[in-house]
């Protein structure tokens, strides 16, 4: 079968590897139909690349058409249409019966101290084959995928394997009531959903970017909008857009990838003249993050507020300033999306005759798998008005 495999730094290609199989009774193989590319995807692209492998299959937002099941299956069969979530979770052990399915006790790396294996990302969560191909084998298969509907087109329900259950959590870790403000850092693809979902129920919403045409998205929707760029002070905005005391809660949707932090960047990019495992050392115990998006988010949120960080980090020993988040009160919350904890309610949403989220216009290319190195390009530099992928196989 074809597939997107990493190869090294910035080197993505579409090669032939073997096809998946059946290898516990519990598993099913899936002919995918549609596959997303993540920002989360980038970080693979670069700086995660010590932790990849020449080969690895990458990608974990798919969905599709059951081919085959295996002899303990019993609530799927071929022919169903499923989506599949990234996080690889069992549904049955101590932590996912507290609904922790990112941190399932089944799947999680204790050689590498992390939790759940997630599909197509590096030996740090599994080295477990991705979704950007064209079948995919998925564990657990009378738990984990999840059964939709026929007629609709996927791209009403491919974004319940990542993008939806992610922004979801996120506007849920934000602890908002009725009324009150939520600022969203970042216009990417969670950022965006997550705006969605926040003025869905009623939220005011100011988003913070410095890409034109995100903010253009979600003003569309009906967020206020702050560009970066004509900004000096995000925090300071936002107060005078709250009545001087701040957002209410603040939704950190960048990530590792912040603007604004130079020596953090610096760095990260000289960790690559280092032997690879020498950089995969480095990483996990000295390694320091692009912090600017979340000192900006513990800034500009009021006194007693929440901070939910939904972009994803990987910084070991990176500086906090306790005084400000001890003197203002803040409550954080954060983490990988526990993805079978809110594809019921979701889907009872996308369910629905109208499209209240705009799931169905929400990619802005539609391309071939064979697109795909082109496609990392552009998205890693917010080029094309690029702000989600998805691949037809």
């Amino acid at each position: 079968m074809k597939a997107v495999t990493w190869q090294g730094r910035k080197d993505i290609r579409v090669e032939e590897v073997p096809d998946p199989t059946i290898e516990e009774p519990t598993d099913a193989i899936v002919r995918i139909t549609t596959t997303g590319l993540c920002g989360s995807d980038l970080h693979l692209y670069d700086p995660l690349t010590p932790f990849m492998t020449p080969g690895d299959v990458v990608g974990h937002e798919p969905m599709g058409i059951v081919e085959e099941v295996g002899a303990g299956v019993q609530n799927l069969k071929a022919g169903d249409r499923v989506v599949v979530p990234f996080n690889v979770s069992c549904g049955s052990c101590w932590m996912c019966d507290r609904r922790l399915y990112s941190q399932c006790e089944t799947t999680q790396n204790r050689d590498q101290g992390t939790g759940a294996s997630l599909f197509g990302y590096s030996k740090l969560y599994g080295q477990v084959p991705g979704g950007q191909a064209e079948f995919l084998r998925v564990p657990f298969a009378d738990f984990l995928p999840v059964k939709v509907p026929e007629g609709a087109p996927d791209d009403r329900f491919v974004y319940l394997s990542d993008v939806l259950p992610t922004a979801w959590q996120g506007v849920e870790y934000a602890g908002l009531s009725d009324g009150e403000t939520l600022l969203v850092l970042g216009a990417g693809p969670i950022g965006d959903m997550a705006t969605r979902i926040a003025l869905d129920r009623g939220h005011q919403v100011i988003v913070v970017d410095r890409v034109v045409e995100r903010l253009s998205r979600v003003a569309a929707r009906g967020a206020q909008t702050l560009n970066l760029d004509d900004v000096d002070d995000i925090g300071e905005a936002a107060r005078e857009l709250t009545g001087g005391r701040g957002p209410d809660a603040v939704l950190e949707a960048v990530g590792m990838e912040a603007h604004g932090s130079p020596v953090a960047e610096g760095i990260q990019k000289s960790l690559r003249l280092l032997p690879k495992k020498v950089q995969e050392l480095m990483m996990k115990n000295m390694g320091v993050e692009r912090l600017d998006a979340l000192y900006t988010a513990f800034d500009a949120v009021r006194r007693g507020g929440t901070v939910s960080i939904s972009g994803v980090y990987g910084g070991a020993v990176d500086p906090l300033p306790m005084f400000q988040l001890f003197d203002k009160q803040l409550q954080l919350r954060m983490g990988q999306a526990n993805v079978r904890a809110w594809t019921d309610d979701i889907l009872a949403v996308l369910t629905q005759d109208d499209d209240r989220l705009g799931v169905e216009s929400f990619a802005t290319h539609h391309l071939p798998l064979s697109e795909a190195p082109q496609a990392y390009a552009t998205f890693q530099a917010k080029e094309d008005g690029m702000v989600k992928v998805l691949f037809r196989p």
